[in-house]
């Protein structure tokens, strides 16, 4: 996770969850956030796809979440830029379309051409290719609800939230938001009867041979 506060990077706070943890908690107020603070998460996706799921509501390697409801996209979809690792110094690699927040931050990703970008152009093909994989939203963050149950799943959920940029990066935080998956759902339990042989289990497709 990278962090800056009102514009400057805090390598601080970067490295240290539980410190970033303690400004937030002095620094929130009814949820509102008195400086500006920048996240960057990243999450994993799969090669041979342009079309991304940014963000989910799922709990990130950081114990924290990311509420989709509360996506603020205005000032985005005017702007809608790839970066290469939150590099603001470097012209975006490309640019998104079709970017909606619902259950699930998501859009789809077009790479420049190599005519005019050779750069931005090759990190595309890096990602057909499957040498790149993940994606990192970059937001700032407006309100926070901090979790203190003993038995809570994570630290904190950022319930509003504006985003400012996607990029492509290397190491992701959010294991889950990947592009065409579901999480694996269990619905219906088979009860395998006692009675049953090894071999009636083999022709009934609950065993194996």
């Amino acid at each position: 996770m990278l962090v800056k506060i009102d514009g400057v990077e805090n390598k601080e706070f970067s490295r240290n969850k539980n410190l970033f943890l303690s400004f937030l908690k002095d620094n929130t107020h009814s949820g509102k956030l008195s400086p500006q603070v920048e996240v960057f998460k990243s999450i994993d996706v799969q090669k041979d796809s342009f079309h991304w799921v940014m963000s989910t509501f799922d709990v990130d390697r950081d114990f924290e979440k990311v509420d989709p409801a509360g996506w603020n996209l205005k000032n985005y979809l005017a702007n809608p830029v790839i970066l290469w690792s939150h590099d603001y110094s470097i012209p975006a690699i490309g640019y998104a379309e079709n970017v909606k927040a619902d259950t699930a931050l998501e859009g789809d990703i077009v790479f420049n051409s190599k005519e005019f970008d050779e750069f931005g152009w090759s990190i595309g093909e890096r990602v057909k290719a499957g040498a790149l994989r993940c994606g990192s939203v970059g937001f700032i963050a407006e309100e926070v609800e901090f979790l203190e149950s003993k038995d809570r799943e994570c630290d904190l959920i950022f319930r509003k939230q504006e985003l400012l940029e996607f990029s492509i990066c290397c190491v992701p935080a959010n294991p889950f938001a990947r592009n065409g998956t579901k999480k694996l759902e269990i619905t219906e339990v088979i009860q395998e009867p006692e009675e049953l042989s090894y071999w009636d289990k083999l022709t009934k497709g609950l065993a194996r041979a």
